[in-house]
């Protein structure tokens, strides 16, 4: 009778694992699977039944109890272990102790990745232990916690020729972008470039930004110091076509202009080109000016129209000189809620800038507004030939102290600002026509946007790199071109701290772990063993 006990108690476990495994790993699953693990718990019931004498008596052993407890002990362990897991695996963070949070992905990335509305696959040929293979992957799997609209795979272009040739790849370390049947291919594993390719797939169609030539504007092909080749470049990359217009020998502001930029010109506009420049503007046209102090005087007058004065001044920061500029360079950390500046916390330098202040009492439908100032301890020096002597002083009564602004922006309601400008309606019949249209919603018509800067070197070659210089720039291009999706801090480069050290501190570092830590060892150790000679 022990033998098929001990049959049926075999028996039943193997069909119980059997079932357990069948239930757990199949799919779909099979019609006979219940079966099995009823099987076997029958099976294993007869035979604890049939052996509970038995099954007592060994439990009743020391041997058996200390046994159970340790079960019971790993068992417990295991679970602990188990519900660990579960917690981080559920709650995973990760602490970038980077610098520049080289390691974390920039906000405009995850803007962009929360933004998607179509699936994006990414595919990376890669050999395995390859170069910035590791570094990718990380990077992917940051991308897929904030979104599930991307997914990613790696291949291995040697044991997958066919599809590797399917997609056109002819090097290692490629990553195909794709979506919808339109595709990116990038070379690097950097966050930028990965996000650039995700963007340009992603959006229809391509806007285009105009930089206005033929008054001496810094060129956007000039790899100079003064040149605008790296704000080009930089525009390049968030999917904009970038082109140069010569209003001078057109008839209008070209039609497909999603933003016009006029960038620090060094002569007046000629009054054709503002009669262009006023109409674009009035008709809905998106605009960014960045002038220089004491240039452009007709410009400035036309900007008086739409509430922005730009002021025959410059701007003097005594606190720049802590950051090692000119005092001429007022450093900007202080922006006015808007959504240029949304979680823009980083400071910008304006090598000599002017101040450029909202109108107090605006046209009707225009609403500018500052965008940064500087701070208390700078003013608007108004006297020019004094500033070039180096002795300027703030004057009470002539210069402006500070927080002074620097930049402005204002919305226009197109149907609005026509109405208040006109000047065939008295009040009258001004109050009349409000009281016919009090109670009505208002309609909001077309808005034409308009950001001046009071300066213009802040986003040329030698300075759009420079603290928050470049993300401040591109933030106003993106709203300009009603793009805010694109409006956050950039994915910064990665840069390399190195450690300055003196002639004693690489002493130090010689001879404390090299000699004296070695030699205090030896030494305890010969202690210790004279002292056990002598006690021996």
């Amino acid at each position: 009778m022990k033998k098929v006990w001990g049959v049926l108690g075999t028996a039943g476990l193997v069909v119980l694992f059997f079932g357990t495994l069948v239930y757990l790993f199949q799919s779909p699953l099979r019609p006979y699977t219940p079966y099995l693990v009823l099987a076997g718990s029958a099976f294993l019931l007869v035979y604890f039944l049939g052996n509970f004498g038995q099954i007592r008596r060994f439990f009743a052993k020391r041997s058996a109890k200390l046994g159970v407890n340790t079960a019971l002990m790993i068992f417990l362990l295991l679970a602990i272990i188990t519900l660990v897991e579960i917690i981080s695996y559920r709650n995973n963070n990760r602490w970038d102790l980077t610098q520049n949070q080289r390691f974390t992905l920039s906000p405009q990335s995850k803007k962009i990745l929360q933004g998607l509305n179509k699936d994006i696959q990414l595919t990376a040929f890669y050999r395995p232990g390859e170069p910035n293979r590791e570094k990718l992957e990380d990077l992917l799997r940051q991308y897929a916690t904030v979104t599930e609209r991307m997914k990613y795979e790696f291949i291995d272009p040697d044991r997958s020729p066919v599809k590797t040739r399917r997609y056109g790849v002819t090097t290692y370390g490629t990553t195909v972008v794709e979506s919808q049947g339109r595709e990116e291919k990038v070379y690097t594993a950097e966050e930028e470039e990965i996000t650039n390719a995700i963007l340009k797939i992603s959006r229809e169609g391509k806007k285009t930004i105009y930089f206005l030539t033929g008054h001496g504007e810094p060129g956007i092909n000039d790899p100079g110091k003064d040149g605008y080749g790296n704000a080009k470049k930089a525009i390049d990359s968030e999917n904009y076509e970038v082109k140069e217009l010569l209003l001078m020998r057109e008839e209008k502001v070209p039609s497909d202009a999603a933003v016009l930029i006029i960038n620090g010109p060094k002569k007046d506009l000629l009054s054709d080109e503002l009669t262009k420049l006023d109409k674009y503007i009035s008709g809905g046209g998106k605009a960014l000016c960045m002038l220089d102090p004491f240039s452009a005087p007709s410009l400035s007058t036309l900007l008086a129209k739409y509430g922005i004065i730009v002021g025959k001044d410059v701007i003097i920061d005594r606190m720049s000189r802590i950051f090692g500029a000119d005092y001429t360079m007022p450093v900007i950390s202080s922006y006015e809620p808007h959504a240029i500046t949304k979680d823009f916390n980083v400071a910008s330098f304006f090598p000599m800038a002017c101040s450029v202040e909202p109108r107090l009492s605006p046209n009707k439908g225009i609403e500018p507004q500052s965008l940064a100032r500087t701070s208390r301890d700078s003013w608007a020096e108004t006297n020019k030939e004094l500033l070039d002597q180096g002795r300027a002083g703030f004057d009470e009564g002539q210069d402006k102290m500070g927080p002074v602004s620097v930049a402005v922006v204002a919305t226009i309601d197109i149907e609005k600002s026509k109405t208040g400008q006109s000047t065939g309606t008295n009040k009258a019949e001004a109050g009349a026509e409000e009281g016919e249209k009090e109670g009505e919603v208002e309609k909001s018509g077309p808005k034409a946007r308009l950001v001046v800067y009071g300066d213009s070197d802040f986003a040329n070659n030698a300075y759009v790199h420079i603290s928050g210089n470049g993300d401040l720039f591109l933030n106003t291009v993106s709203w300009l071109a009603e793009e805010e999706d694109l409006i956050s801090i950039r994915p910064k480069p990665p840069q390399s701290s190195s450690v300055l050290l003196t002639a004693t501190q690489v002493n130090l570092i010689f001879w404390i772990p090299v000699v004296f830590l070695p030699a205090t060892v030896l030494a305890a150790g010969i202690s210790v063993l004279h002292q056990r000679r002598r006690l021996s």
